[in-house]
């Protein structure tokens, strides 16, 4: 049995059923529907189409991370048992949960100095943080030492590219990410941002393609002008989607066409309600093992 486990936070937008198959421990974020408390629990407590159906008809929707003392609450009986951690962070980018999980290292290493905990900050989102997740956990179970998986880790983990569309602005501009003109010139004109979370693990806007049926060709053209060996990717493709499955599956079956030697069939997630209450509906996330991003 291996001396060590991985955590992760649920924002990797991965099942629980995902979470359970590699092996991975998850850790709640929390979410506010219309100021109503729930944890992010992969869709357990309220489903993701109920959740979407809310923003659609006019919930206002919020966020919070977790906090230094639950990170303690989680770990310690991990620590008390024997085994070391290595925590993979959501982003630094877009939350400071990776300031929490790192307070919460400082204060558990005096009470157990005999053991090791490493935090890594992913600088990756959604479903592309679940990639990256299940990449190390891979690694775990193939026998890579903890300090072997988070070395890979830190060197590699800004080849994990992340290629999104929005295709409804107003929840960007709901939350302040997009002036209301600019929504609104926006809308009027059907485009849709292409955005990548960058080297800094930031959203960037690359780019702003007229309607959803010519920004689905554009983020698979993404891919091919960034993946790991070109046409010859062999890796693994996840995709992440706020709602808009159809949409998510004409994406697969483009990848997959255009990709022969891929590692198995895209995997097809939502968008979990810690990003999605920001993206909101009409947003698809697509990830793979490519060049190294650009700030």
């Amino acid at each position: 049995m291996s001396d060590y486990i991985i955590s992760a936070c649920a924002p990797a937008d991965l099942t629980k059923e995902q979470f359970e198959e590699f092996d991975v421990k998850y850790i709640y974020f929390h979410y506010y529907v219309d100021d109503e408390h729930y944890y992010d629990d992969m869709g357990q407590t309220m489903s993701y189409q109920e959740f979407y159906k809310k923003m659609e008809e006019g919930s206002m929707t919020r966020t919070s991370q977790t906090n230094p003392e639950e990170f303690i609450k989680e770990f310690t009986p991990i620590l008390e048992s024997g085994k070391d951690i290595l925590h993979i962070s959501l982003s630094s980018g877009i939350s400071g949960v990776y300031n929490s999980a790192v307070v919460a290292k400082a204060e558990l290493e005096d009470q157990f100095p005999d053991r090791k905990i490493i935090v890594i900050d992913s600088l990756c989102a959604s479903i592309g943080y679940g990639l990256f997740v299940k990449t190390l956990a891979d690694m775990r179970k193939a026998g890579k030492s903890i300090d072997e998986v988070a070395k890979w880790g830190e060197e590699n983990k800004i080849r994990l590219n992340h290629w999104v569309f929005v295709s409804d602005l107003k929840y960007l501009v709901r939350g302040g990410r997009l002036s209301k003109v600019s929504g609104a010139l926006g809308s009027m004109l059907s485009l849709c941002p292409i955005i990548e979370v960058n080297s800094l693990g930031k959203l960037e806007t690359r780019d702003k393609v007229r309607t959803k049926k010519k920004v689905i060709k554009e983020l698979v053209n993404r891919m091919e002008a960034h993946a790991e060996n070109g046409f010859d990717y062999s890796g693994e493709v996840f995709l992440s989607h706020s709602n808009i499955e159809d949409d998510a599956k004409e994406v697969a079956r483009l990848v997959e066409e255009r990709f022969p030697k891929m590692n198995g069939k895209v995997l097809i997630n939502y968008i979990g309600t810690t990003i999605g209450s920001h993206t909101g509906p009409g947003a698809i996330a697509l990830c793979f093992w490519g060049d190294e991003r650009q700030e």
